[in-house]
């Protein structure tokens, strides 16, 4: 008995000996690979793959044979682990075909990767790592064979639907990958995963139009098959055409008796896009087909919304439209009653009437009713607050809205309202000139968990930071600040006489860029296009090097194509900025409008 526990014994430490032995030998092996000694990594990555295998050693080898030429070495290696090691004859054939393909021997290798194929056997999981491999190699056609393979096999035509589609992807074959896709998404219902492959996959506008054109063939075969519905949806809105998106959920809506819950989500949508014409389309919708609704009143109020923000982004503002929108909310209000439905449209009519209409005391006697009405919300009543600190300083009592702004930023400390109000004190402290105590609030701003406001106080402590220090009196900077409140008053006329003397004066002070941007920004608020266009091209001819080169490239190119109807001009200026700055935020929306004015057709 003690005889046989000795032998036991002995065997137990051997097995583990012939183990360290063995790990060592990958470690001698992995370590001369890496500092490129393939004569001695070759033998030991030999001795380590005949006794343990591991495909990452065995891939080491192949690159190691294939730097030395050691072709004769290679080919007796892989015929005895092909004979020793059937298990695993399907790796070795794969890299004894790399190594042909090398050689230039393109036939045989062919015929080494149809035995590696042929010796993977009813192993699925084996043919999936086989596939993976040949993709990784560049030789994604025999990973199309071995997966189809693998169906015919298994007699499953669903089987490695997402690996297909990669591998579609790879032939340049659209078509086949879209169809995998759409084949895997409708049998498990999985539009998430079919959406993420179809965003990296279909970046090409020629397989975007043909994705299309796909969804909308199923939708007709299959009229009743929501989940093709999701997708072209869900396509159309990553494409932001809003009204395409609305065709189709309106049909869905009714279909399958949304309540325009999912309408709504797509019309605050698109009016985050900008995209006011559609989303007021959508909200008119709303409002028609649900005038019992729960939605229905802030449907009322947000196509309303959505009308106003094109009054205000339609240059220049017209206060008959304002006018209108003024009624509009007015009988919203009439007809629902001041109460806490109708309490943001009454913050809507105070800010219009303030800011268009220059008429403030009713512009904070709507406030102080909305206030009223809302009181119960906190969040509201802060809301409000900020507007009236706004009025405030459109009537020139800087101290009265710091106040205000103040009382938020105490109540709402940690949250976004807070920062807001912080924001909006350090713009205060900026149109006083008071540079040191602005830049003191926008650097703690800078880390706000809004990235709006962060990017907004980053931009004005750059402002500051670039044009202050440059001479004692900081008169530049005052000036252009001062410029800068004019503005937000509305006081436009006033401010451009202001920008013309301060050009004049500081034409080579590291403002002059500004102010001409911010000249020509406001004059075509003022519809004054031409003079525009004059500052725009001396920013581009003085200053294109500098950071407004393509935000005065892109802007002549609007007017030119949106105001002066001058279509070559436009285009030209699109490829101008498309070449020259091609990291460009800009360059997305110059490639679809150039291609617009080419007469492309755009899916």
């Amino acid at each position: 008995m003690k005889k046989v526990s000795r032998w036991i014994m002995i065997f137990i430490l051997c097995s583990g000996a012939a183990a360290a032995f063995g790990q060592s030998e990958k470690e001698m092996a992995e370590e001369y690979f890496k500092n490129g000694d393939c004569a001695k990594a070759l033998t030991y990555y030999t001795a380590y793959l005949k006794s343990s295998f591991e495909k990452g050693s065995l891939k080491n080898y192949t690159s190691c044979i294939i730097k030395n030429k050691s072709w004769g070495e290679a080919e007796s290696f892989y015929k005895k682990q092909i004979k020793n090691d059937a298990a695993n004859a399907s790796w070795y054939y794969l890299y004894w075909g790399v190594m042909l393909e090398t050689q230039g021997k393109a036939q045989d290798a062919s015929r080494k990767n149809e035995q590696a194929i042929a010796s993977s056997g009813a192993r699925i999981e084996l043919k999936r790592d086989l596939a993976d491999e040949f993709r990784a190699i560049n030789q994604p056609q025999w990973a199309k064979n071995i997966l189809l393979q693998a169906r015919e096999s298994a007699k499953r035509t669903d089987l490695f639907q997402l690996e297909l589609a990669s591998v579609y992807r790879d032939l340049n074959d659209p078509e086949k990958m879209i169809d995998e896709l759409l084949s895997y998404g409708m049998r498990y219902q999985n539009t998430e995963v079919v959406q993420n492959m179809l965003q990296d996959f279909t970046k090409d506008e020629k397989e975007q139009a043909l994705l299309e054109k796909v969804l909308y063939d199923k939708i007709q075969k299959f009229p009743n098959e929501g989940f093709y519905n999701e997708l072209l949806i869900w396509y159309q809105i990553q494409k932001k055409d809003f009204y395409k998106a609305f065709i189709q959920e309106r049909s869905l809506d009714k279909r399958f008796k949304h309540n325009g819950s999912r309408l709504y989500n797509l019309g605050m949508l698109a009016l985050q896009n900008l995209d006011y014409s559609n989303a007021g389309t959508i909200f008119d919708y709303l409002v028609k087909e649900y005038p019992k609704g729960q939605l229905y009143p802030v449907a009322r109020r947000m196509a309303i919304f959505a009308r106003e923000e094109q009054v205000k982004n339609t240059y220049p503002v017209k206060k008959s439209e304002v006018e209108k929108l003024l009624g509009q909310y007015q009988q919203l209000v009439d007809e629902l009653g001041t109460n806490v439905r109708t309490v943001e449209a009454l913050r809507n009519m105070a800010t219009l009437n303030a800011f268009y209409m220059d008429d403030f005391k009713k512009a904070i006697a709507i406030l102080e009713t909305a206030i009223e009405a809302g009181k119960q919300e906190k969040n509201f009543v802060d809301k409000c607050k900020l507007d009236l600190g706004d009025i405030y300083l459109l009537q020139g009592e800087p101290w009265e809205a710091t106040l205000v702004y103040s009382q938020v930023e105490k109540s709402q400390k940690d949250d976004l309202l807070g920062y807001e109000a912080k924001l909006r004190n350090a713009k205060l402290h900026y149109y006083k000139g008071e540079f040191v105590l602005a830049k003191a609030v926008l650097d703690i701003l800078k880390k706000a968990t809004s990235r709006e406001i962060a990017n907004d106080a980053n931009e004005l402590s750059l402002l500051i930071m670039d044009n202050t220090g440059l001479d004692s009196t900081e008169a530049a900077m005052k000036a252009y600040s001062a410029v800068e409140l004019l503005l937000f008053q509305n006081k436009k006329y006033e401010a451009i006489d202001t920008l013309k003397q301060l050009y004049k004066k500081y034409e080579n002070h590291s403002l002059a860029d500004e102010i001409i941007w911010l000249t020509a920004k406001t004059y075509i608020k003022l519809d004054s296009n031409q003079q525009a266009m004059e500052n725009l091209k001396l920013l581009v001819s003085k200053f294109g090097h500098d950071i407004y080169g393509d935000d005065a490239l892109f802007a002549m190119a609007k007017l030119y194509q949106e105001k002066l109807n001058d279509k070559d001009q436009a285009m030209k200026l699109y490829q101008e900025l498309m070449e020259k700055y091609p990291g460009s935020i800009f360059v997305a929306d110059s490639r679809k409008r150039f291609r617009i004015l080419r007469g492309d057709v755009i899916n």
